[in-house]
């Protein structure tokens, strides 16, 4: 059994497109200033495995037991990809993701 002391942090994944910029800037805005977690650039073009336009919020296991709830309440129609960070960036993505809305298929390549 794998342990929860392997996962150093969480990334959230915030997707979106032109007509869901402004509610993704707001979302992640919010979340950076409510929970103090770390805001990423606002990617408006598919960058890495994303599918989709997106903009990463990175969180500690404590922020994040905080942030994900919220997320599922306050995402309205965005979809949001979450993973842990246990240094295994391949299974983390694929094996280990948490999925609010629908569940896009991510261009896992990149990790090969």
């Amino acid at each position: 059994m794998k342990q929860i002391s392997s996962i150093q942090g969480y990334h959230a994944h915030v997707y979106f497109d032109a007509d869901s910029l402004q509610a993704a800037i707001t979302l992640c805005d919010t979340a950076a200033a409510r929970f103090g977690v770390q805001m990423g650039r606002i990617h408006e073009k598919p960058v890495g495995p994303h599918p989709m336009w997106s903009c990463q919020l990175a969180a500690s296991p404590a922020q994040f037991s905080e942030l994900l709830p919220w997320l599922a309440l306050n995402r309205g129609d965005l979809i949001v990809f979450a993973h842990p960070e246990t240094g295994n960036a391949l299974e983390d993505h694929r094996d280990h993701s948490i999925w609010l809305g629908c569940g896009l298929d991510l261009d896992l390549s990149i990790f090969d």
